[in-house]
């Protein structure tokens, strides 16, 4: 029978397209819980049992309420790269979900202002660690045709997560008791709970798994995630030598520190950075947390201004849905690009209308409020969650997603922190001021961000030209054909190309990047079980024990499996 025989593959549990959205779905409730968080205050901190309760808190203290969850997400964000690295993304996502849901709990029961404090900065760390590590893993398990539809869906899980809030604030505001806001604040800690057993079963990202030596379970799930769960398939076997090959020649670039990300990537990790920067100085957060306040500064009072809000909600998560259809044809930057042109537009008619002060205002209001949304839901909101991970390398994707995310969250506290006080200051010329770094990020994207529609995760060196030594270089690209192309005003940054000519067929002689040979007699143990039958060593002795056997033994198989494997028997390819 030929290797690559469907019926050949005995699979565990869901493969290929199925497997991957059902995971994509999923783990789209860490950015859910991410967007739930953002939205559950707005309509809380309106509400009167919620400033009787905590004494009538002034607007400063509702903003540093409000804000305060982005320290801690600023600062787990940093720490989360190096943790990613160590302990695989899916451990990674498990302990978040546990930190959010101890967050959520001291906010639900708070009894003083201090307490709710405690609570926001706990589920803050939770929330860092997960919109840092989720669009990571998503980028790691999805292939170049669709990890732009499947980023986009996270993304619309994370406004689902937003939507979801206002609505549960609204409704929660009919109830004449301090459950009216606890209750809300309580709904957080189920997504945690579901996101934290979630995370037990889902599989681990099959670049981070080899990148740690674990080739066997790394073939199991390159094979169940692309090849249909068939260990021979020549796709599966294929996208296992690009990855391996990769990883083995980034090995040869030596330390993996922070400075020298900055000395090597500094342009990737720059471009990173200023996407999840320019997200949040677009001003979606005016919206996201206060919009409450803005509608009742157009009008609108008390509860009605919670209902527009959830109306708000709703074309906003519609509007995340053609960028999964668009995101993967039209490319990147025409998303960026048409995206920024259509908040300045309705940025500025907001200030315009709340200017004028006529009786229309309220009305056109929402409805520019809702044109804005759309326009952030469809391009800003999405694509610098998946901008980053994609054009980082593997060595230090999750340092840099770190980095660029501790970006979003350091300007996500500023901006938190500082639009109660500007609304009161300078009024309808808060929006001008967003609606020039739409104009800002408009020209940076023209000129500075590259077109990655399409490419492998292991090709982007070909766009940055910072590609190790041991590979091709742009240079030498350019000698066999010419970079240039309709993608980008700036032919360096061209993308619309095939590559792969420099791929693991080319690999340099003696380079060992053949899947390993996973045997029938190999039979699926239980979680943490060797593959001669022995046990792993758990904890943090058995991680030190594993790190000096790595580097002792680089260049042997894994020795442990925790996936299931696929019943086969092994055939010459």
């Amino acid at each position: 029978m030929s290797p690559n025989s469907r019926q050949t593959a005995q699979s565990h549990g869901l493969v290929g397209k199925r497997l991957l959205y059902f995971t994509s779905v999923f783990v789209s409730l860490g950015v859910f819980l991410f967007g739930y968080d953002q939205g559950v205050m707005s309509g809380i901190i309106t509400g009167w049992y919620f400033k009787d309760y905590f004494n009538q808190p002034s607007r400063a203290a509702i903003g540093t309420v409000v804000a305060i969850l982005e320290v801690g997400a600023f600062i787990s964000s940093l720490l989360v790269g190096r943790i990613g690295d160590l302990i695989g993304r899916r451990k990674t996502i498990l302990y978040g979900s546990i930190v959010f849901f101890i967050g959520g709990a001291l906010q639900a029961f708070a009894n003083g202002l201090p307490m709710m404090m405690v609570g926001r900065i706990i589920a803050g760390l939770g929330v860092g660690a997960l919109s840092t590590i989720v669009p990571v893993y998503q980028s790691e398990i999805s292939p170049p045709h669709n990890r732009g539809k499947l980023a986009c869906i996270e993304f619309t899980g994370n406004i689902c997560g937003y939507a979801a809030s206002v609505w549960v604030d609204y409704f929660c505001s009919f109830i004449d008791s301090n459950y009216s806001w606890r209750l809300p604040l309580l709904c957080q800690c189920i997504m945690g709970a579901l996101l934290g057993a979630g995370s037990l079963i889902m599989c681990e990202s099959p670049r981070w798994l080899l990148d740690n030596d674990h080739d066997e379970e790394g073939m199991v799930v390159i094979a169940n995630l692309y090849g249909k769960g068939d260990l021979h398939n020549d796709k599966a076997r294929q996208e296992y030598r690009e990855i391996k090959m990769n990883v083995l020649l980034q090995r040869q670039e030596g330390e993996r520190s922070y400075a020298d990300m900055f000395k090597r990537y500094r342009k990737r990790v720059l471009i990173a950075m200023s996407a999840q920067a320019l997200a949040q100085l677009n001003g979606i957060n005016v919206i996201s947390y206060y919009a409450p306040l803005v509608f009742e500064s157009a009008g609108w009072a008390g509860r009605d201004a919670i209902l527009m809000t959830g109306v708000n909600g709703l074309t906003y998560l519609a509007s995340t849905v053609p960028p999964w259809y668009l995101v993967d044809r039209w490319g990147r930057r025409p998303i960026l690009l048409s995206g920024a042109v259509a908040m300045i537009i309705s940025l500025s008619l907001i200030s315009y209308f709340i200017y004028i002060d006529v009786a229309a205002t309220p009305t056109l209001t929402v409805v520019f409020v809702m044109i804005y949304n759309a326009a952030f839901g469809a391009s800003w909101g999405p694509i610098p969650w998946l901008y980053p991970p994609e054009i980082l390398p593997l060595s230090i994707r999750a340092k840099g997603a770190s980095l660029s995310t501790a970006t979003n969250w350091a300007f996500n506290w500023l901006v938190g922190e500082v639009t109660p006080i500007l609304q009161a200051a300078i009024k309808w010329r808060l929006y001008l001021v967003h609606a020039f770094w739409c104009a800002c990020s408009f020209v940076l994207v023209y000129f500075l961000y590259p077109e990655t529609s399409g490419v492998r995760l292991e090709d982007m060196n070909l766009l940055f030209g910072d590609a190790t030594t041991a590979m091709p270089t742009p240079t030498t690209q350019g000698e066999r054909g010419s970079l240039m192309g309709a993608g980008s005003p700036v032919p360096s940054l061209d993308i619309r190309r095939q590559y792969g000519q420099f791929g693991a067929d080319n690999a340099i002689p003696g380079l060992d990047i053949d899947p390993p040979n996973i045997s029938n007699d190999a039979k699926p143990g239980p979680v943490g079980s060797q593959l001669d039958g022995s046990t792993r060593a758990e904890g943090f002795g058995g991680w030190i024990s594993n790190m000096v056997n790595r580097h002792k033994n680089s260049d042997k198989r894994a020795s442990h499996s925790q996936y299931s494997r696929i019943d086969q028997e092994e055939e010459d390819v």
